[in-house]
């Protein structure tokens, strides 16, 4: 049980700080239920499926799905899908 917890809370402080490299440019879209549910495809089957649902830039789908190989990209790809992000593809942004 000890392991679990401590697991938990490893991973907890790596999501919160996850943002912060990945480079946050780029607007925001507004929330709607077509953003809420690509959200929800990011994280329960792949990063890029959401992206596309968004109707995002090719590289942009291709990016975030080869970082969803890293399993943690998943919960930023989420949020970048619900708030419907555009932009921020290339040169140190994602």
């Amino acid at each position: 049980m000890k392991k679990v917890i401590l697991s938990l809370l490893l991973s907890s402080l790596l999501v919160a700080g996850s943002p912060v490299f990945a480079g946050t440019h780029g607007t925001n879209g507004k929330v709607s239920a077509k953003s809420v549910g690509a959200g929800a495809l990011s994280l329960l089957v792949w990063p890029g499926i959401g992206q596309a649902v968004n109707d995002n830039s090719y590289n942009k789908n291709v990016t975030h799905a080869l970082l969803g190989l890293t399993g943690i990209f998943r919960f930023w790809s989420c949020y970048d899908a619900v708030v419907d992000r555009k932009g921020g593809v290339w040169n140190n942004r994602i």
